[in-house]
């Protein structure tokens, strides 16, 4: 865990889809950090570090009662707060202990479970009271569909591949786009109180099957990404209709990443049977070429090191990742937004 640079830790990160924690805790492992995520009688989510503070045993082998979640070794339970509220064999009249098991910041949005391992006196303030507010709330009336998935790759090339449109030619050939098909595209990239955006402007049409088969002529296209691991593209229509995809990339470790997605159409026909019958296959393949080429990559940097990476000014998020992830890494405010011309 201490290989974690303190301004990760200090950001929010995905630990769960909300449907996973309900009757029983969930084990889970953020940053190196072993955790359980649990509801209370009420409803709410709370985590804890995956360690009973009497004899170490992990709390998610436990069970979830009314006075809160049970250590399944001596039976001592721990409220939402992490306060101790019953240790079997105490005298009936003797109140528990001042114990506490060591709590996580946690919270609940959009069906998806956020914390913070950082202690709340280490998050400056308001500045990570919350996971980024772009990030927390989807399109209105919108069908949803997700999924998940675990890489065995770094946070920053799965984060970085999302992000890259000049990879789908060649690792999605005619999914996504056509190797032979490319056109000049203008694009923006600029800075947000949370991330960046690039938006892409100029290719109303993409030539791939997922285009051809699932859209219609766009406005507009835009990357977004907030915090330390969300990203989001966005696609809207000329007749008004909108498609966002989002994904966010949560450390297990140095070198295993947890992929949560969602995909939300609004303004057009999509039930979620027909999300799930028809879009779900294609989305799946293409998420299998960008994890199957990532843990390439991944592997190979075992074999020769992490040095000798080559950049151009075609890797556009490359210089935010760097100095995000990787403190005291340069970073120029100037020339990272600008707007270039790719050919895609």
């Amino acid at each position: 865990m201490s290989h974690w640079p303190v301004s990760i830790r200090k950001q929010w990160f995905v630990a769960a889809r909300s449907d996973r924690v309900r009757g029983r805790p969930l084990a889970v492992t953020v940053l190196d950090l072993p955790l359980v995520l649990g509801r209370t009688p009420e409803g709410g989510v709370f985590a804890f570090e995956d360690r009973c503070p009497h004899r170490q045993v992990p709390l998610s082998c436990g069970r979830l009662t009314a006075q809160g979640l049970q250590c399944p070794y001596h039976g001592w339970t721990f409220g939402g707060d992490g306060k101790c509220t019953a240790i079997p064999g105490l005298a009936p009249d003797a109140a528990p202990p001042s114990i506490s098991a060591i709590t996580i910041s946690c919270q609940e949005h959009h069906g998806l479970i956020w914390v913070r391992l950082a202690a709340p006196e280490a998050a400056d303030g308001d500045a990570f009271a919350a996971p980024p507010s772009s990030m927390t709330r989807g399109l209105p009336g919108a069908t949803s569909l997700q999924w998940q998935a675990y890489w065995k790759a770094p946070v920053v090339d799965a984060i970085e591949n999302f992000l890259d449109p000049l990879h789908t030619h060649t690792l999605h050939p005619g999914l996504v786009r056509r190797g032979g098909k490319r056109s000049p595209v203008d694009v923006a990239v600029r800075l947000t109180h949370e991330g960046f955006r690039v938006d892409y402007r100029g290719q109303e049409e993409q030539t791939g099957w997922l285009y051809r088969l699932f859209e219609s002529p766009r406005v507009s296209e835009r990357a977004v990404f907030a915090g330390a691991g969300s990203a989001r593209i966005e696609y809207r229509y000329r007749n008004g209709s909108a498609i966002d995809i989002t994904l966010h990339f949560t450390p297990q470790a140095s070198g295993a990443t947890h992929v949560f997605a969602c995909m939300e159409v609004s303004g057009r026909w999509a039930p979620r049977w027909a999300l799930y019958l028809f879009i779900l296959p294609f989305l799946s393949k293409v998420a299998r070429q960008d994890q199957h080429i990532v843990e390439l990559q991944a592997a190979n940097k075992l074999r020769f090191g992490t040095g000798g990476s080559v950049s151009t000014a075609l890797d556009l998020v490359t210089p935010y990742l760097a100095s995000l992830w990787q403190p005291g890494a340069p970073f120029c405010r100037e020339s990272f937004e600008r707007d270039v011309v790719l050919y895609l």
